[in-house]
């Protein structure tokens, strides 16, 4: 078996990340691995047609400060959990492709990320943990939520 010495673990703040937290903090702990956490968020302004095009809504939302408040986030999670020895990073962008992204540019060498297990229409329109394994040039570990 390989040995991981370098771990992405990519958050949603969904009820699943705690048990993906959970999980990888063991998995580093046995394999003395750095733990990365991060977290990906996507603001898109709304858009409004104005005939033939469409025009960005200005609803005066700042995306440095939505970063702020996943990072508040971020830092009660890691506090509730007790996992203070790991770097975590907020970024703007397509979780999609910027985890993966990420992952390369960390020298990761094992992504983890949750898997809600979803089926019918949801599994057809592709989830995040689907897209992160085909762009990842390392391992990916998904952890599965429970029903």
């Amino acid at each position: 078996m390989k040995i991981y010495t370098n771990i992405l673990v990519a958050l949603d703040f969904s009820p699943v990340a705690e048990k993906v937290i959970v999980r990888a903090r063991e998995m580093a702990e046995q394999l003395q691995a750095k733990l990365i956490l991060v977290h990906i968020f996507e603001y898109i302004p709304p858009m409004e047609p104005v005939g033939d095009m469409l025009l960005g809504i200005d609803w005066g939302i700042d995306e440095q400060e939505l970063a702020e408040l996943a990072k508040e986030r971020f830092a009660q999670l890691a506090e509730k959990l007790e996992i203070t020895e790991c770097e975590r990073h907020v970024i703007i962008g397509n979780a999609r492709t910027e985890i993966a992204r990420y992952a390369q540019e960390q020298g990761c060498d094992l992504i983890i990320v949750g898997s809600h297990g979803r089926s019918g229409l949801a599994r057809l329109l592709g989830s995040t943990a689907n897209a992160v394994l085909h762009h990842a040039h390392c391992d990916v570990l998904a952890v599965r939520a429970d029903e």
